[in-house]
């Protein structure tokens, strides 16, 4: 199927794939090997050997690519297999520029794995591009953006960052994790490679690891499969299948997150025990016109702060939830709660995290697809005084 043919539901569904030619199987066999049959020395079907190149991985590979709107895509074993991928091609003396406020896996990676092979990088606050173009400095060779940010949910201008950092030969990476491509497709504002850990919405049923690289750029194509041919951070083709599965439904899920969150943001900026919202569409976000122009939706992921300041009522808080489980990673179809301060941002130091705005009040949650009346009745059960918490799930 043309991928200019289709839209985003029926790519989500078809798109890399076709019944398998030999059986009929409507959905991709699970090509469990790791070598291939050779007629003669260097002659083979398309496929050597499983680590290059596998079936299956070449279905996910076409729908993913389809998804983003992009030429090529290649998967890797996880998110941060796929972002350690891109900044391989970085040399000693390079100069990397990231947001202050970003997923702590990608700021330990670039801080204290590249840090000492020479990598620099900058944190910043990109609300302002000029802010970020003052940053730039001849050795810089790599924009890396988010947008939501993970956890403050700030947007981020992709297209004007991007003709900034192209004017001076910067290439422009996005992690659209949190967006999907459902929401936002980067490359057709400017960017040169967007990331996904497809372990999170495009998987979407947290029983899987992944990572993708989506590009139009050949030269960054032929980089990243010869570094997966020599390093080797490949999936497998049962996670591949899996990956496959995730995103049929994604455009169906996504619909439901972004509904179910736009309702708990409501609910919580009007709610007394808690400071501040972050969420992008909210009218009070700042982001909030930028995200309606960039966006085609706000996202499942919001994150508040809690009037009390203290680390204390945010971790009694976590503790009290019934239907939000207490975890580790976002995007599945089961609401997740999570305390940055302890959990996926604990790598930055304090003072670096207090200064991004990650303060120890905040809480930010992965909202999955249930009865959005059941989510607020369990946000309700823990916010509202002890005399109030009566009636759910007694």
């Amino acid at each position: 199927m043309s991928k200019n043919e289709a839209r985003f539901g029926t790519l989500a569904v078809h798109a890399g794939q076709q019944p398998d030619p030999t059986t009929g199987a409507v959905m991709p066999p699970i090509y469990q090997t790791s070598t291939y049959a050779q007629s003669a020395p260097g002659e083979h079907q398309g496929h050597e050997y499983a680590r290059v190149t596998n079936p299956t991985r070449d279905a996910l590979e076409g729908n993913l690519a389809a998804l983003e709107g992009a030429r090529e895509a290649i998967a890797f074993s996880s998110g941060v297999a796929a972002t350690d991928a891109v900044l391989r091609s970085l040399r000693p003396g390079d100069h990397v520029v990231a947001s202050n406020d970003l997923y702590g896996g990608t700021y330990r990676l670039m801080r204290e794995v590249l840090g000492p092979f020479g990598i620099q990088s900058d944190f910043i606050d990109m609300a302002d591009p000029d802010r970020v173009e003052a940053v730039f400095r001849p050795e810089t060779k790599l924009l890396w953006l988010e947008t939501p940010t993970n956890p403050l949910l700030r947007v981020v201008d992709i297209a004007e960052l991007s003709r900034r950092a192209k004017a001076r030969g910067i290439t422009v990476a996005v992690d659209n994790t949190f967006a999907t491509p459902y929401l936002q497709r980067p490359l057709e504002l400017g960017a040169d490679l967007v990331v996904h850990s497809t372990t999170k919405y495009l998987g979407g049923h947290s029983d899987v690891i992944g990572g993708v690289v989506c590009t139009n750029n050949e030269s960054w194509n032929e980089k990243l499969r010869f570094l997966i041919k020599s390093a080797g951070a490949v999936p497998g083709p049962m996670d591949c299948f899996l990956l496959l599965r995730g995103t049929k439904t994604l455009h169906l899920r996504m619909q439901r997150h972004c509904e179910n969150a736009g309702r708990i943001a409501d609910y919580l900026e009007a709610h007394p025990a808690v400071g501040r919202v972050y969420y992008p569409g909210l009218a009070s976000h700042p982001g909030h016109e930028l995200a309606a122009r960039q966006m085609s939706g706000f996202g499942g992921m919001v994150s508040f702060q809690l009037s009390d300041p203290s680390m204390q009522a945010a971790l009694k808080l976590l503790s009290g939830t019934r239907v939000f489980l207490l975890a580790e990673s976002l995007g599945g179809v089961e609401s997740l709660i999570n305390h940055p301060a302890t959990m996926t941002h604990a790598s930055i130091p304090k003072d670096e995290r207090i200064a991004a705005g990650l303060e120890d009040n905040l809480i930010r949650l992965s909202v999955g697809v249930e009865d959005c009346d059941d989510l607020l009745e369990d946000l309700e059960q823990v916010l509202a005084s002890p005399t109030r918490r009566k009636g759910y799930g007694t």
